[in-house]
């Protein structure tokens, strides 16, 4: 088929929706479909539609249905889709669903924030990751903790420094932070937390290849958003077997399980801090962490993603 994946995420962009959009496209191409991924929907006679984000996408999916009426539509709901756009603008996002044949959602919990009519057309894909290339060789000098998410509101980006200012002196924690700053206000408080915070260290947007080399040589990942559609770096971690403490949203408990061991009540730096000191002092606990990631593995394959994606693609076909 020709397809046009459609995502609000534009070209330059390292964001989650391009990564996913992209990631996609290669496994359809692979499928044997001709996949263009834009920006907008400009009117193009193609088979199918997918687009990323209901709110954000929505005149391009508007645009199609005019163009084609009963043309086949899957929808990826984001995670703002579901936690803020619902809420704040449901007219557009709930027609954007309602438009479409299937909805993709990236974690299991998704199913209980939408209306009972959308769910039985709604689709679980796990996005997947690659294994590093080589052994992970964790840095013995310092416990060095990442946090991979761009400084945006949603992610509560300093939570991580936060919970570091309240580990005790000889506490050996460094907080590696990777990513983009969304705002000017971002910039000079990552800045203004380095100069005031011996333990933070923010590395700005780096290329993927640098995601991955931090993965290899973290002890620890703490993710701390405050909503997630299902964040693919959690899948990153445990592929590359990383443990993870996360702050207990119902995107992160939806990829990793309610009886993971390593929660935080969200915004909570001072549960957040006993977590990292327990991680650092603890083995066992550490331990516990990363079992818990490898019995999750399997779920995090590219085949098993890619075998989900072209099995609603074809569905939407058919409809």
């Amino acid at each position: 088929m020709k397809i046009s994946l459609i995502t609000p995420a534009k070209k330059q962009s390292k964001n989650g929706n391009r990564t996913t959009a992209l990631r996609w496209a290669r496994m359809l191409r692979q499928d044997g479909h001709h996949v263009q991924v834009k920006v907008d929907y400009a009117g193009e006679d193609i088979d199918l539609m997918i687009a990323i984000h209901a709110w954000r996408s929505a005149d391009s999916i508007e645009h199609y249905r005019q163009r084609f009426p009963d043309g086949p539509l899957v929808l990826c709901l984001g995670g703002t889709d579901v936690n803020t756009f619902l809420k704040t603008q449901p007219a557009t996002t709930l027609r954007s669903m309602q438009r479409a044949d299937a909805l993709i959602c990236l974690h299991d919990l998704i199913f209980e924030e939408l209306p009972q009519s959308l769910r039985q057309k709604l689709h679980v894909v796990r996005q997947s990751a690659m294994p590093l290339t080589s052994p992970r060789r964790p840095a013995q000098k310092n416990f060095d903790v990442c946090v991979i998410g761009h400084l945006r509101d949603e992610k509560d980006p300093f939570r991580t420094a936060l919970a570091a200012r309240l580990l005790p002196p000889s506490s050996k924690v460094r907080v590696i932070h990777l990513g983009k700053a969304h705002s000017p206000a971002f910039t000079n408080q990552a800045k203004s937390e380095m100069a005031n915070n011996p333990r933070y260290f923010w590395k700005g947007e780096v290329q993927g290849w640098q995601v991955r080399r931090e993965l290899a040589k973290t002890r620890l990942m703490v993710i701390s958003s405050t909503q997630e559609g299902g964040a693919n770096v959690i899948s990153e971690a445990i592929v590359a077997g990383v443990p993870i403490i996360a702050s207990d949203i119902s995107g992160n408990v939806g990829l990793l399980g309610p009886d993971y061991p390593g929660y935080y009540s969200v915004g909570d730096e001072v549960a957040l801090a006993h977590l990292l000191e327990r991680a650092e002092t603890d083995p066992a606990f550490l331990k516990k962490l990363t079992r818990a990631g490898q019995n999750l593995k399997s779920k995090f394959r590219p085949a098993h993603e890619q075998a989900a994606l072209v099995r609603i693609i074809n569905f939407a076909a058919k409809k």
